[in-house]
């Protein structure tokens, strides 16, 4: 079942079908011509090349939450290294020489990778919770403005992350904007159920002689993980007279197809350091052209305010911005994978799949959602004799699993639906696949649950903190 992935860290075998342009992940979108450093291509990565990439990882430690922090190849690592000595050596000259054309070089390269028009409409920022700020700011002064009626609504998803929720909290609530939430079922079945949902938030959300202003759509929500079918609910959107629609795709690129002109979205972002293996922390904000962008300004003020939000995001004050310049050796790094950044996304898939299901097999449990509707991530049920009954419950267990087994996933706690009973799934792991993993680390995973269901273990038992 698992002999086709690698072993003892070695190399996944490229499978061919997962190499065609297509994603498993998002149906059968036309790939984009990506971007390359270099006529001739790179010579790919050997096992042992990628043992020496990620090194520096814990290897007492099953690492299978990579959707949290990402990771960082050491040959990245070391560039960053050498950009924080230039600037230290001669910090006048890095700043007045440098600085700007490397951040416009990173800029040009995710414009290409992400089908954007114009260099223009991508700014480096943070983090995509920095990115949030920035769209949900300029909501927020629609209505201090007057632009925007008292009660006017935003939608966002249910399973929005939940520095996002606080932000459009901090940013739309308290401007006198009225939100709602777009009910997600979980475990989801197909995309339709989304869609449906979406269709009647924006119906409440127009109630009254509403309008809504602005629609938060997850591209691959975080906990519970599912892909999001983003293309469909921005058309929607657009249908329904939404005025701007922001696509918060913090596990984006890397992860799931990430196409400007097939989105349409206003606003798109994505971290780079959670699937991109940039340093962290670093995101790109899209923002389309066609959109009035006038009022989008960097939260954080400094000497560039009002030369537009690109220019605004590269100079925010004295800082380190080594993890804004390494995307180009980002990107060798990721050409050395036999098809690029869509070959090690669609084997990411492929093997999070077989894994889950190597897992919920093994468990006699289920996937929180159809392969399809996964991305390098996926959600897998746990043994309901475990007794997770509250979210305490699922960190608990999550701390129990990181130091008792050296096993590091997040696990997610999924209230019975009404009218179910005892045996009922409530808890699920969220387990990713990055390039670094190794069949190991899921068998690790399956046995330390193995022994805590043989021992009776229950999240009963666990102390009180």
């Amino acid at each position: 079942m698992a002999s086709s992935l690698h072993s003892n860290n070695t190399q996944i075998c490229p499978n061919p079908t997962a190499l065609n342009g297509s994603s498993a992940a998002d149906g059968n979108s036309q790939i984009s011509k990506k971007p390359r450093l270099y006529a001739d291509p790179p010579p790919l990565f050997t096992p042992s090349d990628i043992m020496s990439e990620f090194s520096h990882h814990d290897p007492a430690v099953a690492r299978i939450n990579n959707g949290s922090f990402g990771c960082c190849p050491s040959s990245v690592l070391s560039a960053q290294n050498q950009l924080q000595l230039q600037w230290l050596r001669q910090p006048d000259n890095f700043y007045f020489n440098q600085l700007q054309p490397k951040i416009i070089q990173s800029r040009t390269i995710i414009k290409d990778i992400i089908n954007a028009d114009h260099v223009d409409e991508v700014s480096i920022v943070d983090n995509a919770t920095t990115a949030a700020a920035i769209v949900l700011q300029q909501i927020a002064w629609g209505f201090a403005e007057g632009k925007f009626c008292r009660g006017d609504a935003a939608v966002m998803l249910h399973y929005a992350y939940g520095a996002v929720k606080k932000s459009v909290e901090a940013y739309v609530t308290r401007a006198g904007g009225y939100v709602i939430e777009v009910p997600l079922p979980f475990p989801v079945s197909s995309a339709d159920e989304i869609v449906k949902e979406f269709r009647q938030a924006l119906r409440r959300g127009k109630q009254n002689g509403r309008k809504v202003r602005l629609a938060v759509i997850d591209h691959v929500t975080s906990m519970p993980t599912v892909v999001i079918p983003v293309k469909e609910l921005v058309t929607i959107c657009r249908e329904e007279g939404v005025d701007q629609v922001f696509v918060d795709a913090a596990h984006g690129i890397g992860c799931v197809d990430v196409d400007m002109k097939q989105i349409g979205a206003d606003f798109y972002t994505s971290n780079l350091h959670k699937w991109f293996f940039c340093p962290p922390s670093v995101a790109f904000l899209y923002c389309k052209k066609s959109t009035n962008n006038s009022d989008l300004h960097h939260p954080v003020v400094s000497h560039e305010y009002g030369n537009g939000l690109a220019i605004e995001s590269a100079w925010i004050g004295t800082r380190d911005y080594s993890s804004y310049l390494v995307v180009p050796k980002v990107l060798e790094f990721i050409n050395r994978f036999e098809g690029g950044i869509e070959g090690i996304k669609n084997r990411n898939h492929e093997y999070v799949v077989e894994m889950g299901q190597m897992l919920v097999k093994a468990w006699g449990t289920r996937l929180g959602c159809p392969p399809e509707m996964c991305s390098s991530m996926v959600m897998v049920g746990l043994p309901a004799c475990l007794g997770i009954s509250s979210d305490h419950d699922a960190l608990e267990l999550r701390t129990c699993l990181r130091d008792k087994f050296g096993v590091e996933v997040p696990i997610y706690y999924g209230p019975p639906k009404d009218g179910e009973e005892g045996g009922v799934v409530t808890g699920y792991a969220r387990i990713s696949y990055q390039v670094y993993n190794k069949v190991e680390d899921y068998y690790k995973f399956r046995d330390a649950i193995n022994q805590l269901v043989d021992n009776a273990f229950t999240c009963a038992s666990l102390p009180i903190s």
